[in-house]
Order: structure tokens, then C-alpha cells, then sequence
């Protein structure tokens, strides 16, 4: 097998496999601490890992704050140690009552979510009076990917006002996005990130001005993770999240950043149907199918085949290389998008030194622990 992904014996691994190789998530986590230039300007995103094992190793590397989507990845943050999580979510309906619980579970933990809207504002400001409790809450700021927010303009700096005045509530500061930022040029990258962040920048030197707390503003994604850590405001907090395994997908789209792809899938080939074909055990079930059909997986021993076919348990290859595989061979394959692939696993096989010496279960690819 390739490169890095070298297994002594792989004969428990039961493919298709998600196989995290542990020295390279290590490798990834220092890498990301040394673009932060500090651990306490990070806040990473755990949708990609959703992996306590992983949130213990970056807690360990002195990374103390953190930030999720869902309650089922806050609460396995929790569980792992973290005291400082932020849920990078818009609450509304039963997750109202939830946030309460969650802060009742746990206690200890500095805990915020998001708002773009006065009504789940009034509810959250409801919800919490009655409890006797408090929480954070960012303003969600749009940068222009126009998914969730409110434009850095009079409406935003109405809203977080709003928040201010609400009881139960703490003004948390800004969450600012920006999904739509994949330039694959630094130049146009770093440029898109700068015309995000100042019209966020300068309501914040407003509110502040006015005498309204902004604590904190999470910012970017991967992909501008390096650029906002490169802007200087002692309240930008940095929040990548693919990079702790990172995949082939942002491996090609961002080529300046130097993440090695640490969690990869282990196939087997299951059939030879033709003379140039292979068929796999790597479905749609296996990888995540959001990538377009045909680039879902990059196979670094088999650069130039073509995906033929995918159904839910099966991948069919083109190669003239064909005729060197037999069923039963393996293959390691780089998934295209990793975070929703990680989810399709219950666990994952862990390598160390070459040997599968663990399993670490994706505990949060479920909807609900707990609360």
C-alpha cells in the first residue's frame, strides 16, 4: 500500500474500513497549532472527527476550547473534557429545551450557540429566565455564503442588542462563516477572507464603542483558517475542522496547506469482471456520495483510474493496472469529503507504528446521546 499507509497485518479489518492512522492526526494537530501561533486562538470544529478519542489528543495539546454543529457532538465534547463548547447552530424547536439541559448536564461547561432571528432569540431568552440560568450567544454574522445570518450592517447590530438586552442571555459575540470561500489561489483567497472579515471587524468596533461586550468572533473555516490567523484581533478565535484528518478533496483545493490526509478507507477488491476492471467493496454506503460521482475517493496506488460505476456496495474501476489485482487485494482509498464519510462508521480502526492497535467509535455521528 502506499506511501504512509502501511499496515503490518490488516486481516481484522473488515472492509470497507475506516482506518485512522494516529501519528499523522497528531502530526495534523501540531501543524494546526503552529499556523494558530497559539493554542488559545483556536477553536476547532469536531464534525469532522466526531471522535472523543480525538478531542482528549487536541484537549491534551493544550487546545481548550471548542466548537460543534450538532448536541450529540457537544455532548461527546463534554464527556471528553472540554469546558468551552460552542454550538455553531441556530436553536430553534425542541433544541431550545435541549440547550437548557445541556447546560443543567453540565455545569462546568462555557456554553454558546447562535442566533440570526428575534424569535428563537425570545424563546432561548424564555427558556433560560424560567431555568435561572444563562448562556452565551453569538450573533451569526453572513459573509456571504447566505446559508444562515445577517449581513454586518443596522439589522445585525439590531439583533445583537437584542441578545444584550434579552435576560438569560450573554451577548457571546459573532460567528462569521464562510463556506464560499475555495479559492484555490492565495491570492484570490486571501482577499475574499479580508472582504469577509472587515464589514465583522468594523460592527464590532461599533458595538464596542457603544459599550456592548464582543467577546469573542469564531471565524472561518479550513480552507481561510490559515488567513484569519494571520489577522491580528485579540477576539478572533479560529475554528478549522477537516485538517485534523483532512482528505483528498481539500488536499487539492487548498495545495498551500500542508495537512496529510491521517483517516483513509481500506477496500478490498471483490471481483475482476473485465480485463480492465475492478470491482470494489467501497460503496456509497462506505464514502461520502456529496463529491460528484467519479471523484469520491482518490486511490494513491491507482492515480489514473476511472470510476465507472458506484452503488451502495460497490465501486467499479477502469485501469490497464487491473490485471495486477486479484479478489481479496487492498487498496486504500482517500475519501474526497471526509467529515460525512466518518459519519457513515460506527468505529474506526486505529494504526500505530503500522499496527491496528485500537477502535475508536464515532460516537457523535448519531442525532442524540443523551439530552
Amino acid at each position: 500500500m502506499a506511501g504512509r499507509y502501511q499496515i503490518a497485518d490488516s486481516s481484522s479489518i473488515i472492509s470497507p474500513g475506516l482506518v485512522i492512522f494516529e501519528e499523522l492526526v497528531d502530526e495534523n494537530i501540531q501543524k494546526m497549532i503552529a499556523i494558530a501561533g497559539s493554542v488559545e486562538r483556536l477553536r476547532p470544529h469536531c464534525k469532522t472527527h466526531k471522535m472523543a478519542e480525538v478531542a482528549r489528543k487536541q484537549l491534551a495539546a493544550g487546545i481548550s476550547k471548542h466548537k460543534a454543529a450538532t448536541f450529540a457532538e457537544a455532548e461527546m465534547l463534554a464527556d471528553a473534557g472540554a469546558e468551552d463548547i460552542f454550538l455553531a447552530y441556530n436553536i430553534v424547536g425542541p433544541n431550545i429545551a435541549r440547550a437548557v439541559e445541556f447546560v443543567k448536564k453540565y455545569p462546568k461547561v462555557t456554553f454558546s450557540v447562535t442566533a440570526d432571528h428575534e424569535r428563537p432569540i425570545a424563546q432561548l431568552s424564555e427558556a433560560f429566565s424560567k431555568a435561572k440560568l444563562s448562556i452565551d450567544v453569538l450573533l451569526d454574522v453572513d459573509s456571504g455564503l447566505h446559508r444562515t445570518g445577517l449581513a454586518a450592517g443596522p439589522k445585525a447590530e439590531e439583533l445583537y442588542r437584542l441578545i444584550a438586552d434579552s435576560p438569560g442571555l450573554n451577548p457571546g459575540g459573532f460567528h462569521l462563516y464562510d463556506g464560499q470561500n475555495h479559492q484555490t489561489d492565495l491570492a484570490e483567497r486571501t482577499a475574499a477572507v479580508q472582504a469577509c472579515w472587515e464589514p465583522a471587524h468594523a460592527l464590532k468596533e461599533k458595538l464596542t464603542a457603544a459599550g456592548l461586550a464582543v467577546p469573542r468572533i469564531v471565524a472561518g473555516g479550513t480552507g481561510s483558517f490559515p488567513i484569519f490567523a494571520k489577522i491580528e484581533d485579540p477576539v478572533l478565535e479560529l475554528s478549522p475542522g477537516t485538517c485534523v484528518f483532512n482528505d483528498s478533496g481539500y488536499s487539492n483545493m487548498f495545495p498551500d496547506m500542508q495537512f496529510t490526509p491521517a483517516a483513509v478507507m481500506l477496500t478490498r477488491v471483490i471481483s475482476c469482471p473485465t480485463a480492465n476492471r475492478l470491482t470494489l467493496d467501497l460503496g456509497t454506503k462506505g464514502v461520502a456520495s456529496d463529491p460528484p460521482a467519479g471523484k469520491r475517493v482518490y486511490f494513491p496506488d491507482l492515480p489514473d483510474a476511472v470510476h465507472v460505476l458506484q452503488n451502495e456496495e460497490h465501486l467499479v474501476l477502469e485501469t490497464d493496472k487491473a490485471k495486477d489485482y486479484q479478489p481479496g487485494d487492498e487498496l486504500i482509498a482517500i475519501p474526497t469529503h471526509i467529515c460525512p464519510t466518518s459519519a457513515l462508521h460506527k468505529s474506526a480502526y486505529v494504526v500505530r507504528n503500522g499496527e491496528v492497535v485500537a477502535h475508536w467509535n464515532v460516537i457523535a455521528r448519531d442525532r442524540q446521546l443523551t439530552i
